[in-house]
């Protein structure tokens, strides 16, 4: 058996050990991790977790002197299933490749790892185990950026009235005048939605139904640029675009996703705005509601009616 062939099937470490560098090489390895996870491109996957299994070896720099017993002195066993759990939590993700990308981009950036072997494979898709597996290797002198500092924005929620209004222009005019990030977000149109006796179906078709009103106000102002993901808002913040946010993906997305139904459009918003860590928030064409679960407070910030 050809040594690819034997580092394809044993354990990652088989892997770090027949293709390491010349020297010395310590390395800490995680085995066998299991968790229950959200995860998949397929519908089947949505709304259901299956068993997903982590295989890790990190290569880490050898320490220049004793340890002395002193845990701030090695990379921590749990740097690694804080990586992992950090980025389950982040979003839901399609793919495998993308988790162990990720999982391994937040390993590097501790500062005595130097390559990372992951594996992850999913336990419940077929009758064996489904999975990838990547090396990453720390770029020489490359700092990886983990959390970059985002704007926060204006979220701006438009009613349908304001929509329809003439005085949509002047609004727009004037979001542009204040030259900061705006998202802005919508709810269902007027007339009613088609009806599913199926939660998750009509969750989906009440979502798709927002993403239609917003480029209705696209239609109404090519300055409104309808997006749908995170990294496109953040582009768009990045570059004085005005958002129109397209809910489904990062609704459905969402680890903790919203508790309100897409009908509440306002308390969608809310939530919106929250997870976007916004700077404020303006309601045009809408009084705030009364109701005592609506967590105006939560959002940390500025909330005003127009």
């Amino acid at each position: 058996m050809s040594h690819e062939i034997k580092w394809a099937f044993g354990h990652p470490s088989e892997r770090s050990e027949g293709t390491a560098p010349e020297g010395p090489v310590d390395r800490i390895s995680l085995r066998d991790h299991i968790v229950d996870v959200e995860i998949g491109a397929f519908q089947a996957e949505r709304g259901t977790t299956q068993r997903i299994c982590f295989n890790i070896v990190v290569e880490v720099r050898p320490l220049t002197g004793p340890v002395d017993d002193d845990v701030d002195r090695i990379l921590s066993y749990d740097k690694v299933t804080e990586a992992i759990a950090h980025e389950l939590a982040a979003e839901r993700l399609n793919l495998l490749e993308t988790l162990a990308d990720r999982i391994a981009q937040r390993i590097l950036s501790e500062p005595q790892a130097e390559r990372v072997f992951v594996r992850i494979e999913k336990l419940d898709r077929g009758p064996g185990a489904l999975g990838v597996e990547i090396v990453r290797s720390r770029l020489p002198q490359t700092e990886v950026p983990l959390d970059e500092e985002r704007p926060h924005p204006k979220v701006v929620y438009l009613s349908n009235a304001a929509i329809r209004s003439p005085l949509l222009t002047g609004w727009i005019d004037q979001l542009q005048v204040e030259d900061r990030p705006t998202i802005l977000c919508i709810g269902t149109p007027d007339m009613p939605a088609p009806q599913s006796d199926h939660p998750l179906a009509q969750r989906r078709i009440d979502l798709l139904s927002i993403e239609q009103n917003a480029w209705v106000l696209a239609a109404r102002d090519p300055r409104c640029v309808v997006v749908n993901s995170r990294t496109e808002l953040d582009w768009a913040m990045k570059n004085d675009q005005i958002s129109v946010w397209a809910p489904s993906k990062i609704v459905l997305d969402a680890v903790d996703g919203p508790s309100a139904p897409p009908q509440d459009a306002l308390a969608l918003a809310l939530w919106f705005a929250r997870e976007m860590q916004a700077a404020d928030m303006l309601v045009i064409g809408e009084d705030l509601p009364d109701a005592p679960d609506l967590p105006l407070r939560a959002l940390g910030s500025d909330v005003r009616v127009l």
